[in-house]
């Protein structure tokens, strides 16, 4: 059989001319030549030479171009997460970015910089939790679809049976992946969320594990990319897989989650919740693209959408049942059922008990679609449909209703498999269900933070089974650092993502021959409004705390700047779309944010 793992035991040598990647598991040499850029494949006869630098390195994350030219990216530190299928699972924890160029005396003074910035961009990426890869297991599938690939298809490389959507390091691997004989140096990287716990109930042991992969398709930050685009993906799409492995059993439970897949926006203001907009477009054609492609790769759909019924979101409620309810096409009317539940309005005054109103509307359809079970390789169940859940963010409301799902359906496998034994419950096993909530709550922080930039709301009921006032008071803290984050910080965030999706191609003559779309556009002038703000505010507490007695020139003066604040602040949110932190390098327009292909689609 042929090994295509990939190589795992590396030794990066650094010389002024040349890099050198040896491997313990092969005689093969990889060298990088500095100056032409080439990559070649060698046999190692020793010609590294005594005087190169080197470190050991768990693999290549790719190669990235900038202003000063290329720049490799080495896995420099890793944490093993667990085995699944006997195969090891690993966590990235550092890099390490080297340049091609020695020095950077060809470049002026602003490139400088600019690459500078670029760098810390890539960083920026990396640094997001959580990355994973695995060296001989292909994290981008499901238990169902690997059982049913073919033999062929399981001799080729790694990179080239993986699941493109969840695949991050995509663009970075181009400069291997075009040399087949490099491809046991490719290794994909798969970014979201994994766990994997062993257990144990009624003395039986077992591994449950939790996968969630984020796509690479409309892939950006909360706010700035919502909705769907052109091709029929949609922002924040994430599948989450619960893989049972006991004995000889393997079962595996498929949900995902993704926007609402119509053309719909909700840019930064500085308002604290800008009202979501839909475009005035032809939004059939790109929703039937997501439905189609959602039925082609996982079967019949359950569509849970949890938004608000009034209001703005209320809108984009209706639009979304319209578009299932009343489609002219075939496959949406056959494959296709919209479940709506108001979230908020249902479970309003803490009453999340009534979360299971939807849980029992939803039973039957669980039961249809089924799960996938095999023991001894061969198929006792396979999952004919999967439940599409979605709220607003696709991260808080809709977390709390799957994990209800995953827990039913583990309920039910344990039975199968004989682990529980007749009448036992989840609730019963006390240690086994903290860790069940605590690792889905942990799914939804990790999921948030890598869209929002905090963790996930709601996250005590996930926890612990309960709405607490403790975890109000953490929501509306993290709520404050969401706006904080959306409207100053968050541009630069989806620069960093599309230059490293390698949607933005960096030009060397940036900063020179060329312009650089990260110099600074704004009026400078403009940033006197939050000043004025934040000075009318002041004085305002100035001739509150600071006199000694209050007469009618103080209430006056009171007044007056309180007028001041109000008059400033509405200044402001007048200018408000020119004062957020916006992207630079991509256009975030409704239909061409994110719509342009990959460069490893072409």
């Amino acid at each position: 059989m042929i090994n295509n793992d990939v190589y795992e035991d590396l030794v990066f040598y650094s010389t002024d001319d040349k890099f050198f990647v040896e491997s313990s598991q092969a005689k093969q040499l990889l060298v990088i030549d500095r100056i032409s850029k080439e990559l070649t494949l060698e046999v190692n006869k020793g010609q590294i030479p005594f005087s190169a630098s080197q470190k050991h390195i768990y693999g290549i994350v790719g190669i990235v171009h900038l202003i000063s030219g290329p720049h490799i990216i080495l896995l420099t530190k890793r944490l093993k997460v667990g085995t699944i299928n006997k195969q090891t699972i690993w966590r990235l924890l550092e890099t390490d970015i080297i340049p091609y160029a020695r020095s950077l005396a060809s470049l002026t003074d602003e490139q400088k910089v600019y690459n500078d910035k670029y760098l810390s961009m890539i960083q920026q990426v990396l640094s997001t939790p959580y990355f994973y890869f695995s060296y001989s297991y292909d994290l981008t599938h499901t238990l169902q679809r690997l059982y049913y690939t073919a033999e062929e298809f399981l001799q080729m490389p790694l990179y080239e049976r993986a699941d493109i959507r969840f695949v991050w390091n995509q663009s970075l691997m181009r400069d291997f992946t075009v040399q087949s004989e490099l491809s046991r140096f490719c290794l994909p990287l798969m970014h979201g969320f994994v766990s994997i716990k062993p257990c144990t109930i009624n003395g039986e042991w077992f591994t449950w594990c939790l996968i969630s992969r984020r796509s690479v398709y409309r892939a950006g930050t909360r706010m700035w990319v919502r909705g769907i685009d052109q091709e029929g993906y949609v922002a924040n799409y994430v599948e989450t897989e619960q893989i049972i492995e006991y004995r000889n059993y393997r079962s595996s439970f498929v949900q995902t989650r993704g926007s609402i897949p119509l053309f719909w926006s909700q840019e930064p203001d500085l308002r604290y919740k800008p009202p979501p907009t839909l475009a005035d477009c032809n939004q059939e054609e790109a929703f039937g693209r997501h439905c189609e492609s959602q039925v082609m790769t996982y079967g019949k759909q359950v569509m849970v959408n949890l938004i608000d019924q009034k209001g703005k979101e209320g809108k984009l409620q209706e639009y979304f049942r319209d578009s299932v309810l009343h489609s002219n096409k075939q496959l949406i009317k056959d494959n296709i059922k919209y479940e709506y539940f108001d979230f908020h309005h249902e479970c309003r005054k803490m009453r999340w008990d009534r979360l299971s109103i939807l849980m029992d509307r939803l039973a039957a359809d669980q039961e249809s679609m089924g799960y996938f079970v095999f023991r001894d390789g061969v198929t006792l169940l396979e999952q004919e449909g999967v439940f599409r859940t979605n709220c607003i963010d696709c991260l808080d409301r809709t977390n709390v209703v799957q994990s209800m799902l995953a827990r039913r359906n583990l309920q039910d496998a344990l039975t199968r498999m004989s682990i529980f034994q007749p009448g036992q419950k989840i609730e019963d096993q006390f240690a086994f269900e903290i860790m069940f909530k605590n690792v889905w709550a942990d799914n939804a922080d990790i999921i948030s933070t890598q869209y929002s930039g905090t963790g996930a709301l709601k996250t005590d009921f996930t926890r612990t089974g309960k709405r607490t006032r403790q975890g109000l008071i953490k929501d509306g803290i993290n709520s404050g650092i969401r706006y904080i984050k959306n409207n100053f910080f968050d541009g630069e965030r989806q620069d960093s993502i599309d230059l490293f999706l390698g949607r933005y191609q960096v030009e060397r003559e940036e900063g020179a021959s060329l312009p650089c779309p990260l110099r600074e556009t704004r009026n400078p002038r403009l940033l006197l409004l939050p000043l004025s703000v934040f000075f009318s505010l002041l004085m305002v507490f100035a001739c509150i705390l600071l006199v000694s007695e209050y007469t009618s020139f103080t209430f006056l003066s009171i007044l007056f700047w309180i007028s001041m604040t109000c008059l400033a602040l509405l200044a402001t949110l007048r200018q408000g779309r020119e004062l957020v932190n916006s992207p630079k390098l991509c256009s975030i327009s409704l239909t061409s944010l994110l719509t342009q292909k990959l460069p490893f689609e072409k």
